[in-house]
């Protein structure tokens, strides 16, 4: 029974329906392994439950008289805590918002819920899910179940460390800054981002609690131990959503291809605009052997539609607008006041304080400029795709760093082969397909020599999102995939 729990949410589906594994007892499982495992963690901040029990023990009692209410039917599950659940706070790591409770559940959670799940407990975030890593004054710091010195990322990072650590069956997580990629990779779970705009962001915070408009970049998303998870949950989430409903159907495509060897490859694996540490490196390069081994027509030297450098500038300037329309009144105008002075200094001395005043604070005219040329990057990454099928990417320049807990982001460093980087330059190689809108799927290809997970961003066509899980999936031929942390079997 415990190996079908733990496995993954689709093996536990089809168990809970063949009635080999109740639905009551996969809850008390993973609410054991939460008592007993998660103090060394602290990935789950919430839990309700008695009404998961009863939801549990109503699950169980409709498949005896022959109801299934779908392909969730039963399976207990995390939500991370920057989605709204009814019958628990939603307090994405604020003081402020510790008292919050919604009403109704976010968008995403009620087609999980309409689909059979059973939402348990609240996974941990950074403050107002605006950190790579998962720290606040409200519920402390999660930890990496691989090592609990280090950070499992953010900032999705309690809901990837709950799959790693099997606290539950998967999870939801968000993404706009690599919060589902960069957590994936650090825990070494499957994680996807999918394309912008196919699962309504609605209840989610930010914005700000009752926030109807939907954000720019930001994007809704699974993390689980297995590949299928990833399209069992996308499958469930990904439709229109309100009036578009009255009209518009998703139909994503299914994968371009089912066998490896059919799969065209592109490799972008390092760049002199950010380069990534040596394991990674090393972890990318064996991945492209396999691949070339396997019969598998991969180009290490693909030309790219878009420079490291064009990209990442765009996709600061569209991600901090987003940022930048949340601030507090106050902080805004004082930004507005500071920009165009910081914007004159050298970059040594204004640093990443000066584009981020500069971005946030911008005018319409000069975010549509920056859409246009998101438009144009987009439009070449179509050709692109017209002769490969995906394309792999490093996650983040390390695999997951030491807590650091400095209060200015803008002074935070990151080690990179005994070199100090700027912390920002984790966010490097999250930004080309974010801005353009592409859906991404990280798959665990590898470890560095002190056992830490190293993830692979898989990045394919728009509304393709099947290709890139299919191609985690299939990585598993080559014997990648989830391995559960020492301490977590």
């Amino acid at each position: 029974m415990t190996d079908s729990i733990y496995k993954n949410a689709t093996t536990l589906a089809q168990a809970i329906r063949d009635k080999k594994v109740t639905s009551r007892d996969a809850l008390d499982h993973f609410l054991e392994r939460i008592e007993r495992l998660n103090p060394q963690i602290n990935a789950v901040i919430a839990l309700n439950p008695e009404a998961a029990r009863e939801r549990a023990d109503a699950a169980d009692a409709a498949l005896a008289k022959g109801d299934n209410w779908g392909p969730l039917h039963g399976v207990p599950m995390t939500i991370k805590d920057s989605y709204e659940v009814v019958g628990m706070a939603t307090v994405c790591g604020a003081p402020a918002l510790k008292d919050h409770r919604p009403t109704t559940n976010a968008v995403a959670v009620q087609r999980l819920i309409d689909a059979g799940a059973i939402v348990f407990g609240k996974t941990n975030t950074p403050l107002f899910a605006q950190d790579i890593q998962s720290f606040n004054d409200v519920f402390g710091t999660s930890k990496n179940p691989w090592d609990t010195s280090r950070t499992p990322g953010g900032s999705s990072g309690g809901a990837a460390a709950a799959v790693a650590a099997g606290l539950t069956a998967f999870e939801l997580g968000s993404d706009i800054g690599g919060s589902i990629r960069t957590p994936a990779h650090f825990c070494g779970v499957f994680g996807h981002k999918p394309s912008h705009g196919i699962i309504p962001m609605r209840g989610h915070i930010p914005g700000p609690p009752g926030t109807l408009s939907e954000p720019d970049l930001a994007v809704s998303g699974p993390l689980a131990r297995d590949a299928n998870d990833l399209v069992l949950a996308l499958d469930i989430l990904a439709g229109a959503h309100g009036d578009a409903a009255k009209a518009w159907r998703l139909e994503l495509p299914t994968a371009r291809h089912t066998k490896l060897k059919d799969f065209r490859v592109a490799c972008w694996f390092d760049d002199p605009e950010c380069p990534i540490d040596q394991a990674t490196k090393q972890a990318l390069g064996n991945i492209a052997a396999q691949l070339r081994d396997a019969g598998v027509q991969v180009d290490e030297q693909a030309k790219m539609p878009v420079t490291a450098k064009e990209s990442f500038h765009l996709y600061d300037r569209l991600l901090n607008a987003v940022v930048g329309a949340g601030l507090p009144p106050k902080i805004f105008t004082k930004l507005q006041r500071v920009a165009p002075i910081l914007k004159l200094l050298p970059d040594s001395v204004s640093g990443k304080l000066g584009r981020f005043a500069d971005a946030a604070t911008q005018r319409y005219r000069d975010w549509a400029r920056s859409n246009e040329m998101r438009q144009r990057q987009r439009a070449a990454w179509a050709k692109f795709f017209e002769s490969y099928d995906v394309v792999l990417m490093p996650v983040n320049i390390t695999a997951a760093f030491k807590h650091d807990h400095g209060a200015d982001m803008f002074k935070r460093k990151i080690e990179v082969d005994g070199v100090e980087r700027p912390y920002y330059e984790q966010f490097m190689w999250i930004g080309p397909p974010t801005s353009a809108l592409l859906p991404v799927t990280t798959a665990p290809i590898g470890k560095t020599k002190d056992g830490l997970p190293i993830g692979m961003q898989i990045v394919g066509p728009y509304l393709e999102d099947k290709t890139t899980i299919e191609f985690a999936h299939l990585l598993g031929e080559l014997g990648h995939g989830f391995v559960s942390p020492p301490g977590f079997e």
